[in-house]
């Protein structure tokens, strides 16, 4: 006979509901004393005494201070994919899911920009894994290009279908453009990079219409292969 367990199913339930929010917690409290004392001058000694944790429970969720900031990274990835649940369900027009899309990233990631361009010159390395074309970034990374395959596949949009398969990609590598631009932003409410997402992506909207036209086909395969080869994740 199996033996029963002596663990409740709440108990067992509340383990994971707790280390999500110590995990959260301490991203948190890394965000704060990025802000306040800057990235290089953070340690994560400093971040486990904010957080009210021992230095060991910190590097149990997180094996460096490189790995808060892959924490930062998936905390704005789940933010950006909650925010654009409405605007996808509500618009099936590709333009009008992409602006939505693009505007979604700046208002979820705006109260970190002051950080964002503390810690760029790091993340800027294409060595470090701080940038989002590394290794270590590769699941917020995969996250967001889910998030472009969700603007096209419930579109109205009609891609040929070697494009289609990379296209959430290439919109992803987009908003690393954006996101470029909006480092560097100092406009009243980084207003400049919000008029870039309203003039750029009518344009990369009219580019994805023509792209199903059959004179096209063969720039299409080129883009699709250079994607292939020279996309994040691909061997150097």
């Amino acid at each position: 006979m199996t033996p029963l367990s002596t663990e409740s199913p709440v108990c067992a339930d509340a383990r994971p509901a707790k280390s999500e929010k110590t995990r959260a917690l301490i991203v948190e409290t890394a965000l704060r004393l990025f802000k306040e004392r800057g990235y290089d001058r953070t340690t994560m000694r400093a971040v486990a005494a904010e957080a009210g944790v021992s230095v060991g429970n910190a590097y149990y969720y997180f094996d460096s201070k490189e790995h808060l900031i892959q924490g930062f990274y998936g905390l704005v990835e789940s933010l950006h994919a909650e925010a654009v649940i409405a605007i996808l369900a509500e618009h099936r027009d590709f333009e009008t899911r992409l602006r939505g899309t693009m505007l979604a990233w700046l208002d979820v990631a705006a109260p970190y920009h002051e950080f964002a361009a503390q810690f760029f010159k790091n993340a800027g390395d294409p060595a470090s894994p701080l940038s989002p074309f590394s290794a270590e970034s590769a699941p917020a990374r995969e996250a967001s290009i889910d998030i472009y395959r969700g603007v096209l596949d419930g579109s109205s949009a009609a891609v040929p279908p070697n494009l289609a398969a990379e296209l959430p990609r290439l919109l992803w590598l987009y908003q690393m453009g954006i996101v470029l631009f909006w480092v560097h932003d100092r406009s009243a409410g980084t207003a400049r990079s919000r008029d870039l997402v309203d003039r750029t992506v009518p344009l990369v909207a009219r580019l994805v219409a023509i792209s199903r036209y059959r004179m096209l086909r063969s720039i299409v395969d080129q883009v699709v292969d250079l994607v292939r080869t020279l996309g994040p994740g691909q061997p150097s």
